[in-house]
């Protein structure tokens, strides 16, 4: 199988999603093997939501609408364009993918399968419905991919190199039983924006968006801020506004009582709106409904801060502050070649002697 016939495959598998967008579920007379997996992928969509509180249908549907937007033939091309493919020289990298937000390790078993090699996942048990089933049409529209795409729920085996995603702590583990092996081992990472008090207030309800998609459980949502002192989180919070549906989700307000509750009785200072804290911390890794702040003096000091504190994070959003920062609002969005921890997975997987 070529290059051009993986590109086609995973188009193909693009423009079937293209019938399960954030606007609704819609069927296409168009679409290739429409009538053996259309149905079934609803069934998919809504055995993931039953298994999973988390993965409601909204965000089920958002994360297909970006892939769906990304799996274009011209995309794809633009992606790979800077790499040299040879000959196949399979090799078995095995994925062992997060389970934190819907199909969070679907751009590593693509960057593995477009590459040429065969897959072998352990997928999270929070998110194993929809993932077979993309595979199961990705080898309808394309056979040669028989065969060449494996999940197990047991121990890995048979496998030349290994993608892994997990925790700090899970991460150690990683380290130490693949380190015999060619890896790249995910940590946990988050993601920052950078105020000045000067955004606007469509600025704000972009940020909005990098905060609470996913109930705000991706590496790539925004959990903490860094304002100016005597930052002003009035027009912050008038910005969040539009997300003050959310506390009637019953697994995200449970969260927000009890984080609130913790707070009050540790006397920990904070702001809410009765659907989010915003809290002065030093750390990271918020809880959810949650964000953490720290105040910086200088671009210069906040410059020196992100670089001291890099590793542990995923993406800057900002307005005009920092050279390889995000846009508000597109952290959920990125494109085909913006890696996980800048990572590049292709590179990995065309290089494994």
């Amino acid at each position: 199988m070529d290059l051009q016939q993986r590109i086609n495959a995973f188009s193909k598998l693009g423009e079937f999603l293209s019938q399960f967008s954030s606007e609704g579920i819609k069927k296409k007379d168009d679409i290739i093997n429409n009538d053996l997996f259309f149905d079934g992928f609803k069934h998919q969509i809504k055995l993931t939501q039953e298994h999973n509180g988390w993965f409601t249908k909204e965000n089920i549907l958002f994360a297909l609408d970006g892939w769906s937007n990304q799996l274009t033939n011209n995309n794809i091309k633009q992606w790979l364009s800077k790499y040299k493919f040879t000959t196949e020289n399979l090799k078995n990298i095995a994925i062992i993918m997060a389970g934190n937000i819907p199909l969070v390790g679907f751009h590593d078993f693509l960057s593995v399968l477009i590459s040429g090699q065969n897959v072998l996942v352990k997928q999270s048990s929070n998110d194993k419905h929809l993932l077979p089933y993309l595979a199961k049409y990705l080898e309808h529209v394309e056979p040669e991919f028989k065969g060449r795409i494996s999940f197990t729920e047991g121990k890995l085996d048979n496998f030349d190199a290994v993608i892994a995603t997990g925790s700090d702590n899970t991460a150690r583990y990683f380290e130490y039983y693949f380190k015999n092996k060619p890896s790249i081992i995910r940590k946990n990472r988050n993601s920052v924006a950078v105020l000045t008090g000067n955004e606007t207030e469509n600025d704000l309800k972009a940020l909005s968006e990098d905060i609470f998609r996913y109930y705000g459980l991706g590496c790539r949502n925004v959990s903490k801020l860094f304002v100016p002192e005597g930052y002003d989180f009035d027009n912050f919070f008038k910005g969040m506004y539009d997300w003050n549906p959310i506390i009637n989700q019953a697994k995200y307000a449970n969260n927000y009582d009890y984080n609130k509750a913790v707070y009050l009785m540790s006397e920990f200072e904070m702001l809410e709106n009765g659907f989010l804290m915003v809290k002065e911390d030093d750390n990271f890794s918020s809880p959810i409904a949650t964000v953490f702040y720290e105040h910086y003096k200088s671009k210069k000091q906040l410059t020196n801060i992100l670089k001291e504190k890099a590793e542990r994070i995923q993406c800057v959003v900002g307005n005009g502050i920092l050279d390889n920062e995000i846009k508000f609002g597109q952290t959920q969005l990125p494109n085909l070649w913006e890696y996980a921890d800048a990572i590049d997975t292709i590179t990995f997987s065309l290089t494994i002697c």
